[in-house]
């Protein structure tokens, strides 16, 4: 077995069952990629069981802290079939789940997501990599399903030194799905779509906007980065239940065409009229700058931009960017008005984004109530020992 040595004092993370090992904390070691390597302390003192990835900062990913346990096709059976278990801890209303999330779930790399009858993966390490054909049998038997497609086209690949990989790992057919969530039926493209196809982390948060708009009756709504529309269905949902459609304004912004046309035909799909609702195929931080500039307001707004900061090295460029359309959206907003806001910045933690908004708050002349902070569904795991997993941060704002 092949042995990583770490340098004097850089087991302290290990010890506290973290589970990457940086370049910079290896004395000596190697192996091929993805291969199973033995951590020892600089005493030689067992660490872990890791996958090595030659080319990564993170050199290395704990697959486990017990020095008895053989890494093999029978531990990550167990592992799946774990992870999928422990679904069934949470209220999930939906059909569209996050089975599998990397390092929370002792599969450092692998995401897995359900549609339906349908697995869509990403092998995104170099460990998960080299056992793709055990995984995809364990997750098939931990399941019951027999389809599994694979989108292994995240930018993360290339910084293990691993290609994009797309299609079917197991079955075939079309790749157009309808889900349920909540009360409401989206659809996407597992080929296509971003990430495995869905933002399926927001789902609790769509519901809770949903609520908000059917207590607070807003008129004028704007949905900006809308994606697909999810926030769009939540607001005319939450303002259908209240008696509250007639007369109400949504306007989705997206720089996607093909992502406002299916918007649009979610709206359609959960049975509201067009008359509600305008969809702009343009630049949010100029479309934010024209409505200043017009004089619009805004009862409600939603920010959830893509990935601006993907590691911490970029968080300086980032925040510059979250605060300019934080600042544009806080500037809409009528007095009483509720901004949510997101991040989905690895390198954006909870504490920075506050900072952030509240700076954009400052240079926009409004002050706020933070009413609720929000996260990823509860299928997105955050654990005790990697507080990294914590990706997706959200606050509601009310303007004073």
């Amino acid at each position: 077995m092949k042995a990583l040595r770490l340098r004097p004092g850089k087991e302290r993370s290990l010890l506290r069952r973290h589970p990457w090992i940086f370049e910079s904390a290896i004395a000596k070691g190697g192996a091929d990629p993805g291969e199973t390597v033995r951590v020892e302390s600089h005493e030689g003192r067992f660490l872990a069981w890791a996958a090595f990835s030659p080319v990564s900062k993170i050199r290395a990913r704990a697959w486990s802290f017990d020095e008895t346990q053989r890494i093999d096709a029978s531990f990550l059976t167990e592992r799946c079939a774990r992870a999928v278990g422990a679904r069934g801890l949470f209220d999930i209303q939906s059909d569209g789940l996050r089975l599998i999330h990397g390092e929370a779930d002792g599969l450092p790399g692998l995401i897995v997501d359900r549609y339906g009858d349908t697995l869509v993966a990403q092998f995104l390490s170099a460990g998960v990599e080299r056992w793709k054909p055990q995984l995809a049998d364990a997750l098939l038997a931990a399941t019951g399903l027999t389809q599994l497609y694979e989108r292994s086209d995240a930018s993360g690949r290339e910084r293990e030194g691993l290609k994009p990989v797309t299609g079917w790992l197991r079955g075939e057919g079309a790749t157009e799905r309808t889900i349920r969530e909540h009360d409401w039926q989206l659809t996407l493209d597992i080929a296509t779509g971003h990430k495995t196809g869905f933002y399926l982390d927001q789902r609790d948060s769509r519901q809770r906007f949903a609520e908000i708009a059917k207590h607070r009756r807003f008129r004028r709504v704007l949905n900006c980065f809308c994606y697909t529309g999810g926030f769009t269905v939540a607001a005319l949902a939450g303002l259908r239940a209240a008696g509250a459609l007639e007369g109400a304004e949504m306007i989705s912004v997206d720089s996607s065409l093909p992502a406002l046309q299916r918007a649009e035909a979610h709206v359609a799909l959960n049975g509201f009229g067009a008359a509600n609702s305008q969809y702009l195929d343009a630049d949010v931080n100029a479309t934010l700058r024209r409505f200043i500039a017009e004089g619009k307001t805004f009862d409600a707004i939603v920010l959830d931009p893509p990935k601006f900061a993907p590691t911490v090295a970029h968080a300086e460029r980032a925040a510059r960017a979250y605060k300019d359309i934080n600042r544009l959206a806080l500037q809409l907003l009528v007095p009483g008005g509720v901004l949510l806001t997101f991040s989905c910045s690895g390198g954006i933690g909870a504490d920075l984004f506050h900072k952030i908004v509240a700076s954009a708050g400052i240079d926009a002349g409004v002050d706020g109530y933070i009413s609720e902070r929000l996260g990823a569904a509860p299928d997105h795991p955050m654990t005790i020992e990697f507080p990294e997993g914590e990706y997706l941060k959200g606050l509601v704002v009310v303007r004073k």
